[in-house]
């Protein structure tokens, strides 16, 4: 475990700071152990979250004791702007990291945290107050309850099995694997729908503009029906996705649908309004470029990570206490206007918001005889909600490539925290996007919590048939 702590391209710049690192990451493993070793469903809700994260406060008090969140918000309905109806609206930032302080803050931060201070000029982190926002329904609680002792993987150790859903398959981890499929199952209702998703993608270097996209998106996930379900009794299918292009002009009128699960690699098929057809993609998935994004952005770096795990080995590496984006709604401001958010070489700091979070680390390294642009990749999940909050991605040289960071915000529909937007730095282009948010939209994303007659929150929209069907008309 040590091993990935200590390599020279983390760079932290300090013996103290690898001290306090390694500290750190000893005293989480310690920890790890302990719950690996009971596996008592009694510790969820009791020295447990629901969900499985620990209760108790930080050694400093920085992360407090986790108390139910209850209601997050003030008077919001949907259509108006979540973050002015957050119940901590008014935070203040404690404190800003910048160039000039990062080497006090490095036992805090990720080894792609670091990198950017060192790559983008004038890069800073706004530091707000640890507030544990993510809660979960009593349905998804009692589920995450009795998959203890119970969900599994298939015989890889891979793919998720069986579960009680929705609900967290492995409160207690004691794999990587086991982690990243608590983060693929994290509760989001029966799917979320966003009219008009923005995309952006920094210009070339030397050149001065910027790639724009939007999509109006839906994501159905048929396991998170209110109630109790055995994941086999939705076939195991763990997402399905559509996409319509809106803009650029270029792309207006493409659209696919996509279908994931469990252990297969993903179905894909796409609709060409040249040509009127619908095509399968066979090749769509892991770190296949995605279509319109100047081959920027791969399949699987959607979300922080998106499609099978069967490329690569995960070992769980342990729990840190590190300063991630959380409760970060200015993602989701669909007043802001995209221009004056997107700076050339990252998103305006008041845009991201950050607080210190205790968080899953997990290593995934190419497994023999498989391939990957990245051949080692670091996740990390944040333990109250499951949800990706960042990813460091290395190339085939061992020098820090990519940088992830998600910005989750507790969900006012659900009840619990989910993470859509995102943001990427490629450090070897020069070059960031940010995906899946709302900023500038003018239309808010929705989350579901019944399927209430919407069409796009049943199995059948997500065919090559109704692809056609819906994109001829």
């Amino acid at each position: 475990m040590n091993e990935v702590i200590e390599r020279p391209e983390v760079g932290i710049s300090t013996r103290r700071g690898v001290r306090h690192l390694l500290v750190a990451i000893a005293a989480s493993t310690a920890i790890c152990s302990v719950q690996a070793a009971e596996k008592d469903p009694a510790l969820l809700g009791t020295k447990l979250t629901p969900l499985g994260g620990e209760v108790a406060a930080s050694a400093d008090g920085v992360i407090p004791a986790w108390t139910p969140p209850g209601q997050q918000d003030v008077g919001w309905s949907y259509g108006q702007i979540r973050g002015q109806h957050w119940k901590f609206k008014d935070d203040k930032p404690q404190f800003s990291i910048d160039a000039n302080n990062v080497s006090q803050h490095a036992s805090k931060l990720s080894p792609g945290q670091l990198e950017l201070f060192k790559k983008i000029p004038g890069y800073r982190m706004d530091v707000y107050p640890t507030r544990r926002s993510c809660g979960a329904p009593d349905f998804v609680a009692e589920n995450t309850k009795k998959n203890v002792g119970f969900a599994s993987l298939d015989a890889e150790g891979l793919a998720l099995q069986e579960a009680h859903v929705p609900g967290v398959p492995f409160p207690m981890p004691t794999t990587g694997a086991e982690v990243m499929w608590n983060m693929k199952m994290r509760y989001r209702g029966v799917g979320v729908d966003i009219p008009k998703s923005i995309a952006g993608i920094s210009p070339r270097k030397g050149g001065g503009d910027w790639l724009r996209i939007s999509n109006d998106l839906s994501f159905f996930t048929p396991w998170g029906e209110k109630g109790s379900a055995l994941f086999s009794s939705v076939g195991r299918l763990e997402n399905a996705t559509y996409f319509s292009f809106l803009e650029p002009a270029a792309l207006a009128g493409q659209a696919a649908v996509g279908t994931v699960t469990a252990g297969e690699q993903s179905a894909t098929f796409y609709y060409f309004p040249g040509q009127r057809r619908v095509r399968r993609m066979p090749a769509y998935s892991y770190d296949a470029p995605q279509i319109g994004m100047d081959n920027q952005y791969t399949v699987d770096e959607a979300n922080i990570f998106f499609g099978p795990l069967d490329r690569f080995g995960w070992t769980l590496v342990g729990k840190q206490e590190l300063i991630v984006p959380y409760n970060a709604f200015g993602a989701y401001d669909t007043s802001a206007k995209f221009d004056e958010v997107a700076q050339d070489d990252s998103l305006v700091p008041e845009s991201r918001r950050y607080e210190l979070h205790r968080v899953w680390v997990v290593e995934a390294n190419v497994r023999q005889g498989m391939r990957h642009q990245a051949p080692k990749r670091l996740f990390y999940i944040d333990e109250d909600s499951w949800n990706a909050v960042m990813a460091v991605d290395y190339d085939k040289q061992g020098q820090i490539w990519k940088v992830r960071e998600g910005f989750p915000i507790p969900v006012y529909e659900t009840g619990a925290c989910d993470t859509q937007a995102l943001v990427q730095y490629n450090l070897a282009d020069g070059r960031y996007l940010f995906d899946l948010g709302t900023i500038g939209a003018g239309k808010d994303l929705r989350w579901l919590t019944e399927s209430e007659g919407n069409p796009r929150h049943k199995r059948d929209f997500y065919t090559s048939d109704n692809l056609r069907t819906i994109s001829e008309r």
